[in-house]
């Protein structure tokens, strides 16, 4: 168990004035507290020096020990861990959490998406500081560190409590530095895909999951989130065929079987790069296509999953947690009397067409093989 020393409330400025998460905030005069990647977790330019599972990572211990302060604080809007949970009866064992003092979430789910922290490119440090828990850059030392005050970095990933939270350690992810977040394709987007998948790496805890929805082409925001679930969820446990695979890369590309919505998983024991660039070049062809797309990275990183929703962008957008399996109730009768059935046909009604899907698989193993 690593040991985190409390950090000062103080940390950042009071002069800190622009607002969090737009492509030209300016942070000159903020201090926040900077995780700082290692150089030394890389083995050369393809994969990862081996971890231990057993022993909690700096960064996982951090962001708890940060995330539970802000709990007893008081700085969410209710205790998200006195949620009631229930597996809903069927064969795929679907989730669902009764919530109703959370005032995000849509009473109509397929109206909007649910759980989203309202006016988050509107964060003003000046009066939401605490909101706002650390950042992680990248640095040129070998191994990974946590300086307690820091400027900000040019290129960093914000990371915020949500108020609403889903789940236990729900967290936002805000990439800062790049331009036209929401148009990032090719490299850019490789960029800010490493990073995420880095983070998932080292806090290498097994019930942490990061989530990304795919907001639409008119929307300029680009955020991740993450949060801690017990146990695995749904589409972690369907069984999967697999499309490609390269055994001397270890990297593999596969479609989960049986599933509502159309799954792939994109996944590798050592080389994340080359991981994290496939996905990016799938995701620029899905932008091309207009196909809305959500992520989800679990499994110690090792896994990503893309949930492939239909080619529109209408109000009926569901969350990438939704797609895995997880859903969220702020009415009891709602609660009590769902069904497997209704849950199917609510992912089924967003999913991509068989033949666009075919297309995409295509797509993907031309991708991969000309990669590795």
């Amino acid at each position: 168990m690593v040991t985190i020393k409390p950090l000062d409330n103080n940390l950042l400025s009071k002069h800190a004035t622009e607002q969090l998460g737009r492509p030209h905030f300016c942070s000159q005069g903020t201090k926040i507290p900077n995780y700082c990647f290692g150089t030394q977790y890389l083995v050369g330019n393809e994969g990862l020096s081996c971890m231990s599972e057993e022993e909690q990572t700096l960064l996982d211990s951090l962001l708890l020990a940060q995330w539970e302060g802000g709990m007893w604080k008081g700085h969410f809007r209710y205790d998200v861990t006195a949620s009631e949970i229930k597996i809903v009866g069927g064969r795929r064992k679907f989730l669902a959490q009764l919530n109703d003092r959370n005032t995000v979430c849509s009473q109509y789910p397929e109206k909007s998406r649910i759980c989203h922290q309202e006016d988050l490119h509107a964060f003003d440090l000046t009066k939401q500081c605490e909101e706002l828990l650390f950042c992680i850059t990248n640095s040129d030392k070998a191994n990974s560190e946590l300086i307690p005050s820091a400027d900000v970095p040019n290129t960093a990933i914000f990371i915020m409590i949500n108020v609403n939270p889903i789940e236990y350690g729900h967290i936002f992810l805000v990439p800062h530095g790049f331009d036209n977040l929401y148009l990032a394709k090719g490299g850019r987007m490789s960029r800010i895909l490493e990073m995420v998948e880095r983070i998932a790496i080292e806090i290498n805890n097994f019930s942490f999951h990061l989530f990304y929805d795919y907001p639409g082409p008119t929307s300029s925001q680009l955020e991740f989130q993450a949060c801690y679930f017990p146990e695995l969820l749904p589409v972690e446990r369907m069984p999967v065929d697999l499309l490609f695979g390269d055994r001397c890369r270890r990297i593999s590309i596969s479609t989960v079987l049986d599933y509502p919505i159309k799954t792939l998983i994109f996944e590798s024991n050592c080389n994340f790069k080359i991981l994290v660039e496939v996905l990016a070049e799938t995701i620029s062809f899905l932008l091309d296509e207009g196909i809305s797309y959500n992520l989800m990275i679990s499994d110690h990183g090792k896994k990503i999953f893309l949930f492939l929703q239909a080619q529109t962008f209408s109000s009926y957008c569901i969350s990438a947690w939704e797609c895995g399996g997880y859903f969220l109730f702020r009415s009891r009768q709602e609660f009590d009397q769902v069904t497997e059935a209704d849950l199917l046909k609510r992912l089924t009604s967003v999913s991509l067409d068989d033949e666009s899907f075919v297309a995409v698989k295509q797509i993907c193993c031309g991708i991969v093989s000309k990669t590795t």
